[in-house]
């Protein structure tokens, strides 16, 4: 079977009736549990979205803890980990001020790691991919908040 496109799909959920849509959503919600946690955000979280980061950044902090610091390799594996699990979430809001308070967030926990990431040329080079990301999305929000972002992005990279 091929899927059809957006708009065929938008057009089509136009006729449908209310009842309808909520038995579609919910069927959505058993195929995968990105559906689930997606239909979360925007029924639960969405209209709060300073908790909603607080949240991700407390997972993101256990999530760090976690981390089998025996080799680098375990290392970069749950770094990478952490990091897919954080732009899943980044795509649930998007917001461009919550990809830079994650991202930001992700790069503070991963300058700080003990052992120190100096000694893996794979966890810098993702640093850096990062911190070119955050500047990305800085440019495009608004005056105010690029220059505090600026200066946190600053503090960062010092």
């Amino acid at each position: 079977m091929k899927a059809v496109t957006v708009k065929k799909i938008k057009d089509e959920l136009a006729h449908k009736s209310t009842n309808e849509l909520i038995e579609l959503c919910l069927q959505l919600s058993k195929f995968k549990k990105e559906n689930k946690e997606l239909l979360t955000y925007l029924l639960f979280e969405s209209h709060n979205e300073e908790g909603y980061i607080e949240s991700v950044k407390e997972q993101m902090d256990n999530l760090f803890e976690q981390i089998n610091t025996k080799s680098f390799f375990y290392i970069r594996k749950s770094v990478r980990k952490i990091l897919t699990l954080t732009k899943k979430f980044i795509r649930y809001s998007k917001k461009k001020e919550t990809e830079v308070e994650l991202l930001l967030h992700f790069c503070y926990k991963l300058k700080n790691f003990k052992p120190s990431i100096k000694n893996s040329q794979q966890l810098l080079n993702s640093f850096d991919r990062q911190v070119l990301l955050i500047e990305k999305a800085i440019a495009t929000l608004h005056e105010d908040l690029q220059y505090d972002y600026k200066l946190e992005l600053e503090e960062l990279l010092d």
